[in-house]
Formats: C-alpha cells, structure tokens, sequence
C-alpha cells in the first residue's frame, strides 16, 4: 500500500464554539494522508489511475468554508468527502490545526486527527 499525502494546506475559516470565531475567524493547518494503492499509476504514468490530489485539495478547502464548531466535525467530512469521491482510497488521516487558538495562553496551535 502507498500514500498520497497533502502538507500544511492553510486556509482561513471560521470554526469554533465562541461567537467572536464565527465572526473573526482564523488560520487552520491541514494535513491529509490517503492510502491507496499506486501501482499501476506507476507503470501507466496516467492520471486518471492515481488519486489526483488537485481533488483532495478541493476537498478540503470545501470541507473547511462550511462552519462547525468542532474541528472534529471538520476532521470527519473531510475523511467522507475523501472516501466518497475516491473509491481507490483505502484509509483516510485528516489532521485539522487552529493556529493561535484563543484558549487564555500562549498556544502555538491545537490539533485533532482522526483516521478512517
């Protein structure tokens, strides 16, 4: 088995339970790492027999415009969109990070990962 993964996608959003984050917003860290099966992408060097990650990104960034107050949520519709739409895909870790969260200290970044 081989893995796709996307780095450090960072996107803007407005995620979280207090109000003055829905309002606000803030910057978000994303990891994603698919499991699939790249052999024959390797010998046919063709897109369509790989996952394209063009369309894991849109996901993503899809995933994240549609406000939720835990990043838990945000983890799991990313990891459905994913298996979804790619049905090569094995296993999904999504990792969602909140840059400076506002939790009365200095915090670089709170993060939740989940796996299918």
């Amino acid at each position: 088995m081989s893995c796709i993964e996307l780095k450090d996608i960072r996107i803007y959003a407005h995620h979280g339970c207090l109000s003055e984050e829905e309002k606000i917003g803030s910057q978000y860290l994303v990891d994603l790492m698919v499991a699939c099966d790249l052999a024959k992408a390797s010998k046919t060097d063709a897109l369509e027999d790989t996952i394209d990650y063009v369309g894991l990104h849109a996901i993503v960034k899809e995933q994240m415009a549609v406000r939720a107050k835990l990043l838990e949520t945000v983890g799991d519709r990313i990891i459905n969109a994913v298996l979804t739409s790619f049905p090569g895909v094995s296993s999904v870790r999504v990792t969602v990070s909140k840059l400076n969260p506002p939790i009365g200290g200095d915090v670089k970044q709170v993060s939740v990962t989940m796996t299918s």
